[in-house]
């Protein structure tokens, strides 16, 4: 944690919520993908669903701490609703990545990319 603290909270809380949002979008969406471990395969839904859990536990290790470290109450650069739209477009992006990726048939269209836009600007004016 002293490492993430050392490069700077505004950074830390950056690359914490990056790392948060690729565990969730797995943990979310990873088994539509690579399918249940045999482990798990007997148990059906509750297999998916422990699954899911097992790695969300990991993004809640990364996103605690970002949150903390970011928050302008404790000591952070970013207010609340910064923090919330920052942590939004994260995941959006990380999650076209992940779709791009692991999800062939999923075409990227114009309306996404405006939608991109959209939020790009929802950026830009919580920070003002």
């Amino acid at each position: 944690m002293f490492l993430f603290i050392k490069m700077g909270r505004g950074l830390s809380t950056i690359l914490l919520l990056i790392l948060s949002n690729s565990f969730m979008t797995f943990a979310w969406y990873g088994h539509l993908k690579f399918g249940t471990p045999k482990l798990l395969s007997n148990w059906g839904m509750f297999g998916v669903i422990v699954m899911s859990w097992l790695i969300a536990f990991f993004e809640y290790c990364a996103q605690v701490p970002a949150n903390r470290l970011g928050f302008n109450q404790f000591g952070g650069p970013f207010s609340l609703l910064q923090l919330k739209i920052i942590q939004e477009v994260i995941t959006l992006v990380i999650f076209v990545i992940f779709t791009t990726l692991f999800f062939k048939g999923e075409p990227l269209k114009v309306n996404h990319l405006l939608a991109f836009l959209c939020l790009i600007l929802a950026v830009y004016f919580v920070f003002k």
